[in-house]
């Protein structure tokens, strides 16, 4: 069992930058890949970000390449999601997501992830 907890989002202008957290429960976090999704006002959920157990591979989203840089410390069991030059489109809830899977290529499709984190909000005002 994982439990992920989420925390750094907030109230931003455009171009800002946010770094937001993903705390995860539990003694085999590195037995994981995390991966970032976001779910805009009336719009389905969406892949940001994945990576594998180890940190050497990462994967992005279409929508956030460049300027989304995902991150973890297995010593802190920990993910990190950073996220510079925000546009008001980057608005949403962005929930952090755990796959017991240590394949070197993270997963990117939702059904993959076991566990998931309540989410938190980023708002990104023009």
């Amino acid at each position: 069992q994982v439990q992920l907890v989420e925390s750094g989002g907030g109230l931003v202008q455009a171009g800002d930058s946010l770094r937001l957290s993903c705390a995860a429960s539990g003694r085999t976090f590195s037995a994981y890949a995390m991966g970032w999704f976001r779910q805009a006002p009336g719009k389905e959920r969406e892949f940001v970000a994945s990576i594998s157990w180890s940190g050497a591979r990462t994967v992005y989203g279409d929508s956030v390449k460049g300027p989304f840089t995902i991150s973890r410390d297995n010593a802190k069991n920990a993910v990190y999601l950073q996220m510079n030059s925000l546009k008001p489109e980057d608005t949403a809830v962005y929930y952090c997501a755990a796959a017991k899977t240590t394949a070197w290529e993270p997963p990117m499709r939702q059904y993959e992830y076991e566990y998931w984190g309540q989410g938190t909000q980023v708002t990104v005002s023009s």
